[in-house]
């Protein structure tokens, strides 16, 4: 049996005494005052827009998923529908890219709390603070020294800030993503950690080049991915074993959904529109598909997109040590599949569109049978490194059997993120299109579900 050591105990302690703020909802969110003030160039994790909202055709034989969609059209601020879409009319200029000030004050005070050396000295106005791009479930920022300042105590030139945004999960949660962090840091399969108090987190600045969406096809890097997956699913953590993480979360965002209430207008027909598939029905259909589906349960990742690999600067082309996965707050032990279907989706996903709804999909880049096996194999290759490996003759089949468990998993990536996305229309301040992309979602949903059910 596993304990979690002192310094995790006094980190749960600390975090759990200091909770003294509202959080609600998915992802984190910190005081309303607080999080309203923020303006993001968040991309995010979001998915393909289907029917009207795309063009296209899917026609390759040898793919697996995701019929009928492609890119998004040029930007619009009309609807999907062809309605008026004031949501989309209040970004038509694209995201704001300014920090504002109350949000410069908090994070100079941070780094001036629980950092050492210059950070304790400088005055504001040497203050350095800029966006990072990131996921659409965190605000992150870089703060570093200027220049001129000298470091005096070997303290860290440049950090990243990463404040919570809205959350469902509750403050057990946040507390426990703390702990994951610390274990994982302090194994070296993630960034150091610096500082925790209730709004976020510092951690350590990993110089990387930023990975594109279209990188994840790279056979030698969906080979090295496909090890640091297999890697994360034989660690052993002082978590709950029962894989609760997929159902129970779909089962709380279903709950929210239901209960919205949208005043603005584009929202409610968008809502309205979404009420019309019967998702209580349609959810008990997917848990019963998937307890047909044997997947081992081990600690996942839950979230592997690029947005969540980093590109380590100064690694060689060729060596098999470039990537880092971060991001850890959806880790739980769950079922495998998930982790490959929702990956597999991720291909398709370009985050870095700055125009509304800030994606476009290209369904066409959705991993083809001889991709998918690739990943698989490496995924088993890594493991065989540690175990006695899977018998010769069974190869084929077990193969076989993880391209269905995968994408069947897919199915429930749909539907986690498209419920996510109707409640991130209501509570995020984030600037992202989360009611056209919880369309796209069920839509593919859908199709996905004529493939595989």
């Amino acid at each position: 049996m596993l304990f979690i050591p002192s310094p995790y105990v006094k980190l749960y302690l600390l975090a759990s005494s200091n909770y003294n703020i509202h959080l609600v909802s998915r992802f984190w969110r910190s005081r309303q005052s607080f999080t309203t003030s923020f303006s993001s160039r968040f991309v995010g994790k979001l998915i393909m827009q289907t029917g009207d909202g795309c063009v296209g055709k899917f026609n390759k034989p040898d793919r697996l998923l995701h019929p009928n969609v492609s890119s998004l059209r040029a930007p619009s601020p009309l609807g999907s529908n062809g309605d008026d879409d004031s949501e989309a009319e209040s970004y038509r200029d694209g995201r704001t890219e300014e920090v504002d000030r109350e949000t410069r004050d908090r994070a100079f005070a941070w780094c001036r709390d629980f950092l050492s050396g210059s950070w304790k000295t400088i005055p504001d106005s040497d203050f350095q603070i800029s966006i990072v791009s990131g996921g659409l479930s965190n605000l992150l920022y870089m703060c570093k020294l200027p220049a001129h300042v000298a470091s005096v105590a070997g303290e860290p030139r440049r950090v990243l800030l990463r404040v919570y945004g809205a959350i469902l999960q509750g403050v057990d949660s946040l507390v426990l993503e703390s702990v994951m962090f610390a274990i994982l840091a302090e194994r070296t399969l993630g960034p150091k950690l610096y500082g925790i108090f209730p709004e976020g987190r510092l951690e350590e600045y990993l110089p990387n080049d930023r990975m594109r969406t279209e990188e994840l096809s790279d056979p030698s890097i969906s080979s090295e991915i496909a090890s640091k997956v297999a890697r994360f699913h034989r660690m052993q953590m002082p978590f709950n074993k029962e894989p609760k993480w997929l159902f129970g979360t779909i089962d709380r965002y279903m709950d929210q959904v239901m209960e919205l209430k949208f005043t603005r207008e584009a929202h409610m027909k968008k809502y309205n529109k979404l009420m019309k598939f019967n998702l209580p029905a349609e959810l008990d259909s997917l848990r019963q598909l998937l307890a047909a589906t044997p997947s081992p349960v081990v600690f996942c990742h839950n979230d592997v997109q690029e947005g969540n690999i980093l590109k380590l600067e100064g690694r060689d082309s060729t060596s098999t040590e470039r990537l880092m996965l971060i991001d850890f707050e959806y880790s739980s032990y769950n079922y495998r599949g998930f982790d490959f279907g929702n990956h597999f989706c991720e291909w398709m996903y370009d985050y870095t569109y700055n125009q509304w709804p800030f994606y476009k999909a290209t369904a066409e880049n959705y991993p083809t049978r001889e991709q998918q096996l690739h990943f698989i194999r490496n995924y088993l290759a890594e493991h065989a490194a540690f175990s006695d490996g899977t018998a010769q003759e069974d190869q084929t089949q077990v193969e076989e059997a993880m391209l269905i468990e995968a994408n069947r998993y897919a199915l429930a990536s749909h539907f986690l993120w498209g419920l996510w996305s109707i409640i991130q229309a209501k509570i995020s301040k984030i600037e992202f299109g989360y009611m056209d992309y919880a369309q796209c979602r069920f839509n593919a949903y859908f199709k996905q579900k004529k493939l595989f059910s």
